[in-house]
């Protein structure tokens, strides 16, 4: 739970920043149409295309749709990829339960004097082989991802264990 409302409050922030830049930019179209059609122009050319061709294109991009062109090409945003803070949320507390549940398996499973060393070896093997997958899916170095992966995570419990052996059950 508190990943999934880290993710949430995250993600909500940046649709919070993404609302606040569309309202910027649609008081803009309201104030200044020739100067933010200009604006798109001007992008388009340090794109590549012809200043008379990226004028044309401009102006009839935003004929069609003005907030919409300046969102997508002078901000960035789209509506496929804008921020989802419910659907990151949930996604994010599905996959820590799922990864929770290889390491609460092997605690269940693994005799208590091998118990640290048998949940750490079976995360660090699990998290090698994500890193591979989500390497591969994205079309990178399945070697490299998994190592990544691998190095920080082991890094994370290295960590965490000394300051729980500094800090002790006293708290």
């Amino acid at each position: 739970m508190s990943m999934a409302t880290g993710e949430y409050v995250s993600v909500h922030s940046q649709a919070d920043t993404e609302a606040a830049a569309l309202a910027q930019e649609s008081a803009e179209l309201a104030n200044d149409y020739a100067g933010e059609r200009h604006e798109l122009t001007e992008i388009y050319v340090r794109r590549g295309v012809e200043r008379g061709l990226a004028a044309t294109v401009a102006e009839q991009l935003m004929t069609h749709d003005a907030l919409g062109s300046h969102a997508r090409d002078e901000l960035g945003l789209s509506t496929t990829l804008s921020a989802r803070p419910l659907q990151a949320a949930l996604a994010s507390a599905a996959s820590f339960a799922v990864g929770a549940a290889m390491p609460l398996a092997v605690a269940a499973l693994a005799p208590e004097a091998w118990l640290i060393e048998s949940i750490v070896v079976v995360s660090l093997a699990a998290l090698l082989v994500l890193g591979a997958t989500a390497a591969r899916v994205g079309g990178a170095n399945p070697a490299i991802g998994a190592m990544r992966v691998t190095f920080w995570s082991a890094l994370a419990m290295l960590v965490t264990a000394a300051v729980g052996a500094a800090v002790g059950p006293h708290i």
